[in-house]
């Protein structure tokens, strides 16, 4: 259990200023992350990583000379926003270009890639690296769905060795991805962990059992089996690894065995003794293998092994000089220390001019925003708990975040005289921004998309409302990459809109066309519970998903029926 903390709200970011303290010859802290403390000179390719909390020493653990340039760090097993990973790396920048790297994860994916596309209009050359090192999450036929873990270490190695050599952005990437085509991981959990504040872990391992196969967020294993003593656990670990040897492989490989967080290093060391026979009686030649605590899961028990292979260009890389506050190799000749960034206070929101009609529909629309607030905080154990069937069980937590932070912005701009279209598309960037993870960046394309059709120039009726929810839906399905079927929010959220559009079709009134609207989103939620997911944390355990609905499809369906009801009441 995570035992040690104030507010759990304020774990991940506690932890970060403690670690910005202690490690401040490293790093300098900002907003919502980290940035090198020593010169970095112009014209370097950056490489910034992220991702959720509750990794260390994954991601501030690996900022420094040999490694990355900055890390954004979201809330605990959460994507950080869009607006965090953009405004950190405008702070890394060079004028080499930018390589992001974080895990395979349906929020990082999103968030990071819809920063690099911010990034990039901007003028910056932005390349994207997702870690997909997990055999456990996907076939080996399907690279890209798989998931990462452990193995962000050695390609974010390796491509920090790359930009710190002066290679141009082209290259870096290259080297990355060829660095994770060739990486592979493999883990096991004897005990889930707890979120801060939370009475009981994400999940649990039965006494004599140990999970196989699970997530660093806090996901179950795929499958559980006898304990089983350590010359047996490494044979478990191995061989999934070695039936990824790429053709043509020198059999030089980087290795790490990896603790998620309660797992002893004497532990470590014991298994790593039949690992490491293992391993050099199939023909490997282990080149600086690493033990201990590289990405973890908060006080999750139980390790992964990650294999690299290396070949006459990734293996000098993976050997080269690098200083960060979790990985130390060779010497790094000092550097002068860099200057704090200077950030600037967030300015208050302004809004274009609306007219009265959109200014009493922003009234209306306040009202809806801050009762949205109120069930979802109402529901947010619910919510966690059918998350964790198959997730890591913050989707309550994250809806209650995103939508208590969507009112605070929805107040703020009444007040500063918004329209209903841009006080909507405002408490949408506050929900992303203050909830992160996958749900935090779906709602927040899904309000802003939806105020954006609105605009700020007429009232909201049934015809309004019904385009902006189908704008609403193109946002989230584009950037999302969801379709009906995959066991996410997008089952419940395409019945919802082609019920209202076609309620309004046939001339109902916006009460009666959003009522069955929210009806239609309900029942397609309790249909999500036969699906089997295609997308997300949940596709790897999903013969533990059947049976059970899909948490951010019951979220939004509650959604629905909410703002139904504020519609229902004038």
């Amino acid at each position: 259990m995570t035992l040690i903390h104030d507010e759990p709200e304020r774990f991940a970011s506690s932890a970060l200023e403690g670690f910005c303290d202690i490690h401040s010859h490293l790093v300098h802290p900002v907003r919502g992350g980290a940035v090198r403390a020593t010169e970095t000179p112009q014209g370097k390719v950056a490489l910034v990583i992220g991702g959720g909390s509750g990794h260390y020493p994954a991601f501030g653990g690996y900022v420094g000379v040999g490694l990355a340039d900055a890390t954004v760090a979201g809330d605990v097993f959460a994507s950080p926003s869009t607006e965090s990973v953009a405004r950190i790396c405008r702070q890394a920048h060079r004028g080499g270009g930018i390589v992001l790297g974080f895990g395979n994860y349906a929020g990082d994916v999103l968030n990071f890639g819809a920063a690099a596309t911010r990034l990039r209009d901007e003028g910056i050359d932005v390349r994207v690296i997702a870690v997909t090192d997990d055999v456990a999450s996907a076939p080996r036929e399907t690279p890209a769905l798989r998931r990462g873990v452990a193995g962000d270490v050695p390609v974010f190695k390796i491509a920090g060795a790359a930009a710190e050599a002066g290679l141009s952005l082209d290259e870096v990437e290259r080297l990355a991805q060829l660095a994770n085509a060739r990486t592979q991981s493999f883990g096991i959990a004897f005990s889930g962990c707890t979120l801060p504040g939370a009475s009981a872990p994400l999940f649990t391992v039965e006494k004599g059992m140990v999970a196989v196969g699970l997530g660093i967020h806090g996901e179950p294993g795929i499958r559980d089996e006898t304990a089983m003593p350590a010359k047996d656990l490494a044979n478990l670990l191995v061989e999934p690894l070695l039936a990824e040897r790429p053709e043509g492989a020198s059999g030089r490989a980087a290795v790490l065995l990896n603790g998620l967080g309660a797992t002893k290093y004497e532990e470590l060391f014991v298994l790593w003794t039949h690992v490491a026979r293992r391993l050099r009686g199939a023909g490997l030649t282990l080149v600086q293998p690493e033990v201990g605590e590289f990405v973890t899961s908060l006080d999750m028990a139980g390790c992964s092994l990650t294999i690299t292979w290396l070949d006459e260009e990734l293996e000098p890389l993976w050997l080269a000089p690098a200083h960060g506050a979790a990985f130390r190799r060779g010497h790094v000749e000092p550097r002068a220390v860099a200057g704090k960034p200077v950030e600037r206070d967030e300015e208050a929101p302004r809004f274009p001019p609306a007219s009265d009609a959109s200014r009493e529909s922003a009234r209306r629309a306040c009202a809806i925003v801050e009762r949205l607030a109120a069930v979802l905080a109402d529901a947010e154990e619910e919510l966690g708990r059918i998350d964790a069937v198959a997730g890591d069980g913050d989707h309550g937590q994250g809806m209650r975040r995103g939508s208590f932070a969507a009112a605070e912005g929805a107040r703020k701009a009444l007040a500063a005289g918004a329209g209903a279209g841009s006080l909507l598309a405002h408490a949408g960037d506050r929900w992303a921004d203050t909830a992160g993870g996958t749900s935090g960046a779906i709602w927040g394309l899904l309000l802003r998309g939806f105020g954006t059709a609105l605009g700020d120039e007429a009232g909201v009726d049934a015809a309004a409302a019904s385009r902006g929810m189908i704008a609403a839906r193109e946002a989230v399905m584009t950037l999302g990459r969801a379709k009906p079927g995959d066991k996410t929010l997008v089952d419940a959220l395409v019945p919802f809109v082609d019920a209202l559009e076609a309620e309004v079709t046939r001339g109902a009134g916006l009460r009666d066309a959003w009522d069955k609207a929210a009806e239609a989103a309900t029942r397609a939620a309790e249909e999500t519970a036969k699906l089997t997911p295609r997308l997300g944390r949940a596709r790897p355990l999903a013969a533990k998903s059947i049976g059970h609905p899909d948490a951010g499809a019951v979220s939004l369906a509650l959604c629905a029926r909410t703002v139904g009801d504020v519609l229902k009441a004038g």
